[in-house]
């Protein structure tokens, strides 16, 4: 009767249940229960089993360079990292209400890795999440201009609730990549938020966007009612390669 039901269960899918109830059959435990509180307890197992999985799979499809947590980030007072600040935004409460989280600060300052890592947060908390290297998105967005598919990737990344662009401002944008990232902002302006990484300080963004018009329009909505990081210190990865000499 128990294979049947586990066969039945695996079946269906309910890969949480299937594992409890095999669990509890295998150290005899099925009677320790009563029957309200075992169909609780595979419920319970299934719901968290399903949870799981979706995290899994928001993170996946945010195509993180590598992982990153809010645990591990360093706080330490040189690098100017509020960390009351950072771990309320840990609670995503930002992407609830559309506002943007700007970053700035020189190589291995870590950018990076808090950008990421809140982004872990947002997929632990159930929102998707895309991450982008921005030379490369940009690229991506020129190609698909080529081929015909620029509006069909503009509203892929459209329905995400969160977006990353790490390491904006690389170099000046021209005028298909200056029009691309109007684009974005103007697809997310209060329907989703934008997590900009940058060597570059906020100060400067007007220069390397160009073209007055098109950086005022974007600025104004990315920097308003924005959250704002300016990290301070050395290199992070100098300060981790001489404590592993």
């Amino acid at each position: 009767m128990n294979e049947v039901t586990l066969t039945r269960m695996k079946q269906m899918k309910l890969h949480g249940m299937h594992g409890a109830f095999k669990t509890a059959i295998e150290t005899g435990k099925t009677d320790d229960y009563t029957i309200d509180q075992f169909v609780s307890m595979i419920t319970d197992a299934e719901w968290d089993d399903r949870n799981n999985r979706k995290i899994e799979r928001l993170i996946r499809n945010a195509r993180f360079h590598y992982k990153a947590t809010i645990e591990n980030v360093v706080y330490d007072h040189a690098r100017n990292i509020d960390r009351t600040k950072l771990l309320r935004l840990a609670e995503c409460d930002f992407i609830n209400k559309s506002e943007n989280v700007l970053i700035s600060g020189s190589t291995g300052a870590g950018k990076s890795y808090i950008a990421t890592a809140l982004g872990y947060q947002a997929c632990i908390e159930g929102y998707r999440v895309l991450y982008f290297n921005t030379t490369k998105l940009f690229s991506k967005l020129k190609m698909a201009k080529a081929d015909g598919s620029y509006l069909k990737e503009l509203a892929k990344i459209a329905r995400h609730q969160l977006i990353i662009l790490d390491d904006f401002g690389l170099q000046p944008l021209d005028g298909q990549n200056r029009i691309a990232l109007l684009e974005l902002i103007e697809d997310r302006h209060n329907r989703g938020s934008m997590l900009v990484t940058s060597q570059i300080p906020v100060s400067k963004w007007y220069e390397i966007i160009g073209e007055k018009t098109i950086a005022d329009a974007i600025l104004d909505r990315l920097i308003h009612q924005s959250h704002r990081f300016e990290l301070m210190g050395e290199s992070m990865r100098k300060k981790r390669n001489i404590l592993n000499e």
